[in-house]
Formats: C-alpha cells, structure tokens, sequence
C-alpha cells in the first residue's frame, strides 16, 4: 500500500511532464489527488431512444451501425468521418472530427451505445464526436455516474479520473475524524465510504450523499478549530482593568461619538473587565469611525499600565493612522510611535529600542511589528486593521508578543451578520452601523460609453475646483482581444490625448512595494490631479481631497468590491461622486448596478453581492484567514456551516481534552487547515 504523504509520481503514467500538470492544480501528494473532488455529475445510467434525444442535451442511446464509417480528408489538419446508426425509432448521422481511428473502431451491423448531444444546425439529426462504447466493454465513458473534475490545460477529465482510480486503488483513505454518534445524529457517511462514492457513484444518490458528507466535514474542521480557540481563550485569564473611565478621552475629541461607536466601546470596556482575553471582531461601513473606536480602546490599555499594537496592511495606512492617532492621543500623554519596512535599519532599531523599553505606549506598524526583532515590554492589546486582509497566524504571531493581549480586529468589508457570526467563531462580533454627523452621501451614478465627454469634462471641473480624481481600470495591461480598460494603456491616454495639462499618476499590484507607496504617498500629497489605479485602493487610502471615483467596466466587479472602491471618496465635507461605467447590457448586471447606485448601505449591498456572486466572487481570490474549502460554499452550503457547528460543540464537550484517533486525526486536520489560511501580502 502507498501512503498519502506520498508523491503522485508513484502511480503509473505520472512522469515529471505528468506531474506538472497536476501541480497547476495544487495536486502534489496521493492525498491532493484523492481530495481533488469533482465539480459536477454527467448520468449517464439513463437511457433514452433516437426519438427522444434532445437538441443540445446529452443523452446515452443504444444503435446499431448502419454502415461503414467513411473519412474524407477536407485539409490539413481536418479529417471528418461520418457513420450512420439506427434504433427501432429512427436514423442518426454521426460526424467525427480528426477521429478517424477512433470513428473506425465502429463495425458494421454491431450495436454500441452512445453518450452525445444532437445538434439541432443541421436538417435532420446530427451527432458530433459522441463517445461510444461497446455493450460488453467495461463501463467506462458510458451506463454510469460520470464524474466532472476541474481541470488544467492538458489534462483531460478522463485521464484525471483513472489517475484518481488507480490512487483509489493503492493508498488507504484519510482517516476518520467524526466520531460515530456525531455521524449517526446528523446522517453522516462514514469517511472511506464518502472518498470512493464522491469519485465512484453507483447512483446520483451516492454522489449528494458524498457530497454532504464532505461538506460537512470541511464546516466541522473549520468550526472545530474556531471553538478549540474560543475554548482555550477562555480558559487564559489576564488581570481585570481598573480603570476605565474615559471621559479625557471624550474631552479630548473635537467631536461626539455616534450612539454606534459608544455602544461598541460600552463593549470592548465590558471585555476589559472580565479577567480573560477579549477575541472582538469590529464590522463598520466605509467611514463610520473604527479608528475613532479603536483609539478609544487603545486610551483604557495604556492608562491601564499596557502597550498597544495596531497593525495594518499597507504603509500608507500606517502611516495615516500615526498621523490622526498621534495628533490625538500624544496631548493625552499617550507615546505613539510608528513602525514600517521601508524604515532604514537604524530607524527600525530605535523603534524597537523603544518598544521593548516601555517608551512607546501606543504602536502602529505593518507586519514588521510580527517580526522577531520587535519586542514589547507589556503588550496588552491587539489591533488589526482591514482584518480581511490579515491571516489567523498573523494576528496570533502579534498576539504571542504579550501574554494574554486583548484582541481587536477590524474589517471595513461588511458582511452579513449572520454569516460573520459563524465565520468569525472564534471573536465576538459588534457592528458600527451608523455614520459620523457630516459625513457625505456619495452620489453615483451608471452610464454607457456615449457618456465618455461628458465624464471627462466633470473629472476637469473636479480638478478645477481644487479637487483629486480616481479612475479605476479591471485589468493592469492590455492584451489582444480584450475590450476592457487597463490602468497602464488608459493612464498613458489621459495623459497624452485627453488631459495633457493635468498630472496623470498610474497605481497597480505588479508594481513593486516601495513605488506603489511613493505614488500614493505622492497623490495623497496633492502632486498628481488624476489617480489611474487597479483595485489596489479599495481599502486604507485616505485621500480627504478626492472626490470623483470612476470605475470603468464595473460590471467586472462585485457589488461589495464597488461600495469599497466608493468609500475612497466622500471622506471630507466636500460634494462627491462615483462613476460607473459599462458597455454590458445584461439586464440583470445593469440591475445589479442600478441598486449600488439606490443605497449606501453596505451590508444590504453586501447581503446581495452574497447572494448574487458567491462567496468567492464576495471576499474576492485572497480573502485570508478564510479556509480554501474544496466542496463546501459559503453562498449555498450555510445550513449545513449551522450544523457543523452544532457538532463541532458537540465534540469539544466529549472529545475536546481525548486522546482517541479521531480526536488527534481531528486536531492534525484543524492545525494543517489554519496553516493553509496563514496570508503573505504582497
């Protein structure tokens, strides 16, 4: 027997050339093969009749040839052999392209059956390039549950799957790790069962079956593994903070709180008093004052004898954040120092002098703050900013500064609350569901391309008047055939064709670290009149004095993707307006935009985008500290998530402190899944 630690190179036909291919789709042991589940089902168990095929519609049919399969040779490269068969309803052409010798393996007067669709382009029935098999051949392309996998270039799904058979056939299935009774309450295949039904289904029946029970196995690891952190946060105590009035802190602000923010900080207090680590996870729309909520907590850990770390994804953020908390907290006699990778060695030392001394109390700072040479003297709160963007291993290498830090995690990407409930498993989740006075409503709108003067003429009077501008593009270059705007080739036309007085600046993620945030820096500065950007602005860009955004080709984005994109303006007193255009006249994408334009509300965007995208299209292709489920969806499989986590409770309370196979296969599961969720920015 193999095992499934081992190379897919040890099963026949799997060379290094085969090998690579396998690896474009992450599939390196017999284990990434095994796990490799399909994507969809092809019956072909079902029979029907000549008279009953359907245009378009695949279907298997039992006929006799009618004659000898014939092949013309029209040009190089294009062979077409045509044979007839019948049943006793009627006559079908079969046309086989560059098939010749599989078209010829069909012998007069015999009977096979076929899997294929008619093509209704023809008078009469035409079948192209059906597969065939003979009544007596093992079961193969035909009469069974056809397996559907994603695939790569050069990798057919027929070579995948007896690829797939074969490993089936050599290495044991991956262990169990749901306890009987927990399988038994909720109707749950057991594991080796469920590996051999989801790749060889006997009936469609087999194949759902599979299916749940690998979904549900993907929501019960995840689940598992939240609540073993929420239970061992529970059992870490840290000392009670005394002091928690913050009326200087409120005297200091220029401006009053919204009932939101002072509800989310009664809460953030409440944990503080508690004696064990606060897990809170702080959801608030585009502009409704997480800062503000954070440097509140921030305030109560420093009078209360600790340090803070405030951690955020970009420079450009940090830095924003040093600025507005420094001018803040430091008449407070708060020490705030910052702390970045593009920092010279010295400047980085003496930071970190500071920090590990005790003489900073309040640190903001990218992933530099997670590096081995940044040590604090008493840690005691955790904050993360943009917490999408961050992993679980991020957040808990931060938080293994300190002992027993409170945490604070912050995202300005709503999400249906429900839904952030059981994502977020292991936080207690509060919502800023109110804006700050003042702040401005952001008019958008959706036009055509016949709209295209008239949008150049308002980015001009924009920049008239003192203001910014942000053009968004989809695409970073252009490439043949695509029709979409892409932010290198639009920049250099604004730049020399359409607005060659004004300052063009030209913002993507192939540029490297350092010049993305000199160009930002540069626009935030006030140096630049119009931002050409990819999507890389969608959070902590701050720049008061933008007020236009335009998105060429929105309909390329999702609705929550938009509303981040729109919040990038807006963000002073001033007027502001955002700009869709398409050329996409699909009536449900045009009405899909319409509404981002109707509402302002991130959450019931989001709640849409969920239902109309998936989950994702929502959190987009590298949303961290989210699992990379391989059956289970997040836009469609949420009763069951619901379930998993019921069981999952289940299992901490008979098998959380057990040393049984399943308990310790279990953990081995939750500690590789939390590995695959750790992110590395860019």
């Amino acid at each position: 027997m193999a095992r499934l630690s081992d190379p897919i190179t040890v099963l026949k036909g799997v060379g290094p050339a085969k090998a690579k291919q396998f690896a474009a789709l992450n599939i390196v042991t017999l284990e990434d093969l095994i796990c490799h589940f399909p994507r969809g089902y092809e019956d072909r168990n079902q029979f029907v009749t000549i008279d009953k095929l359907q245009p378009d519609v695949p279907a298997c049919f039992k006929a006799m040839v009618m004659n000898t399969p014939r092949t013309a040779h029209i040009r190089k490269g294009l062979d077409i052999t045509k044979v007839q068969v019948a049943d006793h309803t009627g006559r079908l052409n079969l046309t086989f392209f560059n098939a010749k010798y599989s078209a010829e393996q069909l012998h007069y007067g015999e009977e096979y059956i076929f899997y294929g669709a008619v093509s209704g382009d023809f008078i009469g029935y035409n079948m192209t390039n059906p597969v065939f098999e003979s009544p007596d051949a093992p079961a193969v392309s035909t009469r069974r549950i056809l397996p559907i996998y994603p695939l790569t270039a050069g990798l057919t799904n027929s070579a995948l799957w007896k690829t797939i058979r074969q490993a089936l056939e050599i290495c044991p299935m991956p262990q169990e790790i749901i306890p009987e009774e927990i399988r038994r309450k909720y109707d749950i295949l057991p594991a080796e069962k469920a590996y051999f039904a989801i790749h060889e289904p006997q009936t469609m029946q087999q194949a759902q079956a599979a299916k749940k029970r690998l979904i549900f196995e993907e929501f019960f690891v995840f689940s598992a593994g939240l609540s073993l952190m929420r239970a061992a946060r529970a059992e870490k105590s840290c000392e009670i903070y005394q002091n928690v009035d913050l009326s200087g802190f409120y005297g200091a602000l220029p401006f009053q709180l919204t009932g939101a923010q002072t509800k989310v900080i009664g809460q953030i207090l409440e944990d503080f008093r508690r004696g064990t680590p606060m897990n809170r996870l702080v959801q608030g729309d585009v502009g409704s004052g997480k800062t503000m909520v954070a440097a509140a907590a921030g305030y109560c850990a420093v009078k209360n004898g600790y340090q803070v770390g405030l951690m955020a994804p970009t420079e450009i953020l940090a830095e924003q954040h040093f600025q507005s908390l420094d001018g803040l907290l430091t008449p407070l006699g708060i020490r705030v120092g910052l702390l970045t990778g593009s920092m010279t060695p010295k400047q980085k030392s003496g930071v970190r002098k500071q920090i590990e001394d005790g003489e900073l109390d309040f640190i903001i700072g990218t992933h530099a703050l997670v590096s081995d040479q940044t040590k604090f003297c008493k840690l005691g709160l955790v904050i993360t900013d943009e917490q999408h963007r961050f992993g679980v291993g991020q957040r808990s290498a931060l938080s293994a500064k300190g002992e027993a830090p409170h945490l604070l995690v912050m995202s300005a990407t709503p999400i249906p609350r429900t839904l952030a409930l059981l994502l977020y498993g292991d936080l207690d989740v509060s919502i800023l569901d109110e804006l700050p006075p003042g702040r401005q409503t952001v008019d958008s709108f959706l036009v055509g391309e016949s709209y295209r003067p008239r949008i150049n003429a308002f980015i001009r009077k924009q920049v008239a008047e003192g203001h910014q501008c942000y053009v968004v593009c989809p695409a970073v270059e252009q490439t043949d055939g695509m029709s979409l705007k892409a932010a290198t080739q639009w920049a250099q036309t604004l730049q020399n064709t359409v607005f060659p007085d004004l300052k063009i600046a030209l913002l993507h993620g192939q540029m490297k670290g350092a010049e993305k945030e000199q160009v930002m820096s540069a626009f935030a500065r006030g140096e630049a009149d119009v931002l050409v950007a990819t999507t890389v602005i969608e959070v902590g860009v701050d720049v008061p004095n933008a007020t236009l955004m335009v998105i060429e080709d929105a309909d390329r984005f999702g609705l929550s993707q938009l509303h981040q994109l729109r919040g990038r303006v807006g963000r002073e007193s001033a007027k502001s307006y955002c700009i869709l255009t398409t050329h996409n006249r699909n009536e449900q994408t045009i009405a899909r935009l319409k509404a981002l334009c109707k509402t302002s509300d991130g959450f019931a965007i989001a709640q849409e985008d969920l239902k109309l995208r998936g989950p994702g299209d929502f959190f987009g292709s590298r949303q961290s500290g989210l699992p990379a489920f391989r059956v289970a969806s997040l836009g469609t499989d949420l009763d069951t998530l619901s379930t998993a986590q019921q069981a999952s409770k289940d299992w901490i309370e008979t098998y959380g402190t057990s040393d049984c196979p399943e308990a310790s296969a279990l953990r081995q599961r939750i500690r590789a899944l939390f590995e695959r969720c750790m992110y590395t920015m860019n």
